[in-house]
């Protein structure tokens, strides 16, 4: 499955949503119990879903802590990568951390955003002079009525697959 095919085709197509949301399913099967989807996908922002089950909640019938902190991961990582090519460019999670600040007691939508210019800054002019990067990305997850649950604050480790060295 091309992924970034089908993130390119699902900002303009439901079914291509839908069928981008069962792939990830596959390729992510982690992520699969927690019903994790995609809601809108554009050149620069992603809506995600955390749906408000028995999987993802705490003792106290909340959205789980790590469930959110994962919906910030997934948010920002799957942006990431309908941006960045994988193939020429890896792309692995150096830290997460999250501020909670309302307890979810129903779904949680996760949005992330950057530009053009975000990109030209944080990425493209430091990878000319470095090895990689790290990017801090920020997605802020709110109820269906508003509340802010938490902002996930999440950095991505971004270099060059031709310098990366792995043992042999």
């Amino acid at each position: 499955m091309d992924i970034r095919s089908f993130m390119h085709k699902a900002q303009n197509s439901q079914f291509y949503l839908n069928l981008l949301n069962m792939g990830l399913n596959r390729v992510v099967p982690f992520n699969k119990p927690h019903g994790f989807a995609i809601l809108e996908l554009s050149s620069n922002s992603i809506k995600t879903l955390l749906p408000y089950k028995r999987k993802n909640l705490n003792h106290i019938k909340g959205l789980h802590a790590c469930a959110l902190a994962t919906l910030s991961e997934f948010s920002t990582g799957a942006l990431l990568l309908s941006i960045i090519d994988p193939d020429k460019y890896r792309i692995i999670l150096k830290q997460i951390k999250v501020d909670y600040h309302y307890q979810g007691k129903m779904d949680a939508i996760g949005e992330f955003q950057i530009s053009k210019d975000w990109l030209d800054e944080h990425v493209w002019q430091p990878l000319e002079n470095t090895e990689s990067v790290d990017v801090d990305c920020s997605v802020r997850i709110h109820d269906k009525q508003h509340n802010h649950l938490c902002t996930g604050h999440v950095t991505w480790q971004i270099k060059d697959w031709e310098k990366v060295q792995t043992k042999t």
